[in-house]
């Protein structure tokens, strides 16, 4: 089959490697029908050092059943299923209380150890606990919003928990990729009075305030910071979703939350310490968030997804086939796509 291998910074090829196959009892054998390219692929695609072993990269995905492990009750050949970014067995304490990134059985697609998903087919483990069966066809009209449920709309659903979104709230979105547009669709959705939409290109602030952004602010840095306290009556916002990963953003975040509110931190950081701690100590501010748990959210988005109440399959601008996938990465890179669809 061929899949999307990673051998270095900015060199990633699609090539035939040996088909995906069932090894434990309790895995299923996926063939993609939708995948895609997340922003976090961009950075090992940037900064992956000479030495370290490949990778077959994806961790997003919708596909069929195509086989299933003799200990798989749930799933059946044909089903049409949704695969979270993270695997989890679903009943350890974690997964009980919601955490299935932290599932003491689990991991993560599109490691050196276990396969990615851009490609033909994917080992799913442990697919009882990771796998979600759509009541949909494998052609359906909704497929790229599902398939945001795999990772970026339940990532931005994450961070506007963690920074504590409600009903009438001043909320702040730091990052204009595929999570923060998500972001400002969870915000919307959790009932955020103003939704200041922190962005730079004008294909993504038109797709923010269609989601729901009522303020938009291009600054960055210390003019960031004054556009934002100044659009917040000088006190800051309640909630800030930080969605990029780096040590400027976390440091706006910081410098736009008013005392006693959240930041809801969902991008990988890119800093050994969190920037501007003592500031944060000194008013008060919680600092949360992580890998998104998006399996836990699945049961609570689907609804929305199935009956139209939101859209997040917007943020896909390209759809590409398994060979154009370098191009894919690069178009991503250069900014000059928000998220790449990939249809083997």
């Amino acid at each position: 089959m061929r899949a999307t291998v990673l051998y270095g910074a900015g060199d990633v090829r699609v090539e035939n490697v040996p088909d995906a196959r069932l090894i434990e009892p309790t895995d299923a054998l996926v063939t993609v029908s939708r995948a895609c390219i997340c922003g976090s692929d961009l950075w090992p695609y940037q900064l992956m050092k000479p030495g370290e072993p490949p990778r077959r990269m994806g961790h997003e995905a919708i596909g069929v059943v195509e086989a299933v492990g003799s200990g798989v009750r749930t799933l059946k050949v044909g089903d049409v299923v949704v695969m979270p970014f993270a695997y989890s067995d679903g009943t350890c304490v974690f997964c009980h209380e919601g955490l299935h990134t932290s599932c003491i059985g689990g991991g993560f697609f599109g490691t050196v150890e276990i396969p990615g998903a851009q490609a033909e087919a994917v080992r799913v483990p442990l697919a009882d606990g990771t796998l979600v069966v759509l009541p949909v066809g494998a052609d359906d009209a909704l497929m790229p919003s599902l398939l945001t449920l795999s990772d970026v709309m339940g990532t931005g659903h994450h961070a506007a928990r963690a920074a504590k979104v409600g009903r009438g709230k001043t909320v702040a979105v730091i990052g204009d990729g595929a999570v923060g547009l998500c972001a400002v669709i969870a915000t919307r959705r959790l009932g955020a009075e103003r939704i200041i939409f922190l962005g730079r290109h004008p294909d993504r602030i038109a797709l923010a305030k269609t989601f729901g952004a009522t303020d938009i602010v291009s600054e960055r840095g210390e003019e960031a910071v004054a556009r934002v306290r100044a659009l917040s009556g000088g006190f800051g916002v309640h909630s800030v979703l930080e969605c990029v990963g780096t040590d400027q953003a976390m440091r706006t975040a910081i410098g736009i939350v008013r005392p006693g509110g959240a930041v809801g931190r969902v991008g990988v950081p890119h800093y050994e310490a969190i920037p501007a701690s003592e500031p944060a100590f000194y008013n008060n501010v919680t600092i949360s968030g992580g890998p998104a748990p998006v399996r836990g959210y699945i049961a609570e988005l689907l609804p929305d997804v199935l009956e139209g109440r939101i859209e997040p399959g917007r943020v896909f601008d390209r759809v590409m086939g398994l060979g154009e996938v370098p191009d894919g990465y690069r178009a991503m890179n250069e900014r000059k796509a928000i998220k790449v669809m990939v249809k083997p």
